[in-house]
């Protein structure tokens, strides 16, 4: 045991391996990545600015889209940036303390995104189910509320699996893997892992099935008075409310539910890096394009902007 503690405390940096070894894939992964993450920057600065410009957009449903752009700015920030720079450099090293901080951030800001999400799904059902409330029911306090509870959970289950993944020994400082991420990481260990494997599926449980469940039960309900509307218009427009809701839930939950709830093999690692990749990078993207491009109040706003730009660039 002494020796395990001494690797542990040797241990102050470590090497990622990322997602390929080959210099010419790594220089096409760099510009197609570097383009994915200006696309995420732009989009997800474009919603928080219309949101916070356009007075139509100040209802709740828009507070909480916000909200949900901002984290997955800081998640694909979280990762993107080191992601690039090992990208094109070597050895792909990284301080033990910036591994810590980032898979605690990463952690924090992907699980607050479900609990938001869950928030979200309760924000549409009371839209659909209670119109005539809807306002006086989702307050302004109960909107800030939900999103300071959901960023509170996300971060405090993510402080708890942080400690107790780095709390154990490591026999080696090499990561197969393009971030210091929960599972990733505890293949470095030199002891069993069967608890954390334990903590790990109780945390997935909380932070993916417990939304889940609270979307699913939303959107059963949600269908359910749809179905008693009687014009096909009136039913159009309220599944309007709520397909680019449901279209991100699909996207994040089930790419998640893939990597950490399913099954788990040394033949997987791959598989799981790229379904990593894609919910690092790729949904962080297509959230504001879903959102955008399938809202009318939101183009709306847009071009509300660009008219304002317009006139002042004439002038």
């Amino acid at each position: 045991m002494g020796q395990e503690n001494k690797n542990q405390t040797w241990v102050s940096e470590l090497i990622l391996l990322g997602l390929s070894s080959d210099w010419g894939i790594q220089v096409s992964l760099f510009v197609l990545i570097l383009a994915m993450y200006l696309v995420t920057i732009a989009g997800n600065a474009l919603m928080l600015l219309l949101i916070r410009l356009d007075s139509r957009l100040h209802t709740p449903m828009y507070f909480f889209l916000s909200v949900l752009s901002f984290v997955d700015l800081c998640y694909a920030s979280s990762i993107a940036p080191q992601m690039l720079a090992h990208l094109l450099s070597v050895p792909k090293s990284i301080p033990f303390l910036r591994c810590v901080f980032q898979l605690y951030a990463s952690l924090a800001l992907g699980g607050s995104e479900f609990f938001l999400l869950g928030a979200m799904a309760y924000d549409r059902y009371m839209a659909v189910c209670c119109p005539l409330h809807y306002t006086v029911l989702m307050h302004k306090g109960l909107c800030l509320g939900l999103a300071a509870g959901c960023l509170v959970a996300g971060f405090m289950n993510s402080l708890m699996e942080t400690i107790i993944t780095f709390r154990l020994p490591l026999c080696h400082n090499v990561i197969n893997h393009f971030a210091c991420e929960t599972l990733a990481v505890l293949r470095l260990a030199c002891v069993d892992i069967s608890f954390n494997k334990v903590m790990v599926a109780i945390s997935g449980f909380l932070v993916i099935m417990i939304p889940c469940s609270l979307v699913l039960f939303s959107y059963v309900r949600i269908v359910a008075a749809i179905l008693r509307i009687r014009s096909t218009q009136g039913r159009s427009k309220a599944f309007g409310t709520c397909a680019s809701h449901l279209t991100v839930v699909c996207m994040c939950f089930g790419a998640t539910i893939f990597t950490y709830l399913g099954p788990q093999s040394a033949s997987s690692v791959e598989e799981e890096k790229m379904v990593a990749l894609f919910y690092a990078v790729v949904a962080p993207m297509l959230n504001p394009l879903i959102y955008s491009l399938r809202n009318k109040e939101v183009m709306a706003a847009l071009q509300k902007v660009l008219e304002k730009f317009r006139k002042r660039s004439r002038l």
